[in-house]
Order: C-alpha cells, then structure tokens, then sequence
C-alpha cells in the first residue's frame, strides 16, 4: 500500500513469455499488493511462466479481444479487487517498471488523479530506438489532438499508465474500442470529466522482443486517433452526442 492505498499492477500481454519475468522482476513489490496478468490468446508460454512466477491472479481470454478489450478485463479484475491505484504496465519491458512508485506516489498523494510515463518529454524515445517515422507521426497526432481536445499532453500514445480507483469508476471504458484506439478514447473520457493528466518522463526500448505495430496498422490507429479528437471536441460544443461519454 501506499499512503493506505491499494496498488493493482496490471499486465495486458500477448506473447510475452520472454520478457515477463524481467518486468515482473522489476516491479515494486514494497508497495504493489496485486498483480494481475490478462493473456489475450497468446501463441506463447506467457500464461506458463505467469504461473512459474506465482502470479496469483490470471486471466485468459479463449479469443483474441484486442488491445483494448485485453485492458478492460484488466481493470475489471483490478476494480474488483478494491484498486485505490491501478498501473497499467506492458509485459514486454519497453517501459521499466522502476518508475511504478514515482507514478503512484503523485496519485497516492492526491496531486493528480491520471499519471502517464511520456516517451516524449526529455530524449527517451528516440534514444531508446522509436523509428523515425513513429517519432513524426506521434508528435503530428499529439499537436493535433492538443488543439481540439484543448489540452496540453507530450503524448497520448504511451502506454504506461496510471490511474486511481475514482477515475476508472467514472469514466465508461467498456463502451470504448477493444483496438489500439482505446487508449486515446479512454483520455478523452478522463478529460471530459473534468480530470487531470501528470506526466512523467519515461525511458523507452524498443527491441525484437517488444510489441509494436506495422506502418498500416499505425495509419489505421492514426486516422482512429483523429476521429476521436474531432468527436471530443464536436461533443463539447454540443452539436454530437458521443457514445462514449
């Protein structure tokens, strides 16, 4: 616990048996309380060495449900065992779990109720291998979505995330994609309920192990993101009624 706040650890994976242990290894188990690991149909061992590690709470999807349709069982399990604080962190180590209780601490201190793990904020995500292309294409997206969601993010694309309990409870993820575009629906949910978003800077690595997703699907998610801001912003003006909202 942290501040007499529970802390959840969430751990979407799809084929992560190679890089699992090394994150779960990292996690700060002095003030984590539970870990739950979500495998979404993976091809691997990943459900294997969750066991090996004593992961007591596991999940397995018998189908494919996507990114976002992973996170949802995710933070259903971590609500459901009383979450004051949930991070959710990608068992493929691109994002060190060393920064889990800087990022609780803001939230468990009532700072900020949203934390995010920014690859942008100082050089960590070019010095930690993103493509050239990515690099442009999340700064592109990111200024684009700052001006019509009126906000002022290094990036909306990170997925290194922290939330409390309160928040989760409040915003309607379950009507939100199950697809890459989740997590920028799920930021504008937040965002339109009048919460905040802290941002700390994060180290990134990108290597064989660790997922990522090829140029179309990029495009795909791209053209998702920017439906999602211009319906944020149409929503505020009250000429759409989003479902999401």
């Amino acid at each position: 616990m942290l501040n007499q706040k529970k802390v959840v650890v969430v751990l979407p994976a799809y084929n992560a048996a190679l890089t699992l242990e090394k994150t779960y290894r990292e996690i700060p188990f002095d003030i984590v309380d539970e870990v739950v690991l979500v495998d979404d149909c993976s091809k691997d061992d990943t459900i294997v060495v969750g066991q090996k590690l004593g992961i007591k709470h596991i999940i397995r999807h018998d189908n494919n449900k996507g990114y976002g349709g992973n996170q949802k069982s995710c933070y259903n399990k971590a609500l459901e065992l009383g979450g004051d604080i949930v991070v959710m962190l990608h068992p493929d180590y691109q994002y060190t779990p060393k920064l889990i209780t800087a990022m609780c601490s803001i939230i468990a201190n009532d700072v900020y109720p949203v934390v995010f793990g920014s690859r942008i904020l100082g050089k960590g995500a070019r010095k930690g291998g993103m493509p050239a292309y990515k690099y442009i294409f999340n700064r592109m997206l990111t200024l684009t979505q700052n001006i019509l969601i009126g906000q002022k993010l290094s990036e909306y694309h990170t997925g290194y995330r922290t939330f409390s309990g309160e928040v989760l409870r409040n915003i309607n993820y379950m009507a939100d994609n199950d697809d890459f575009v989740f997590d920028n629906e799920m930021v504008s949910q937040i965002f339109m309920k009048g919460y905040e978003i802290a941002e700390i800077t994060c180290p990134t690595k990108y290597f064989d192990e660790a997922s990522s997703i090829n140029f179309k699907r990029s495009a795909i998610y791209g053209l998702g993101v920017l439906r999602v801001s211009l319906q944020h912003r149409l929503h505020k003006w009250g000429i759409i009624k989003g479902k999401i909202y």
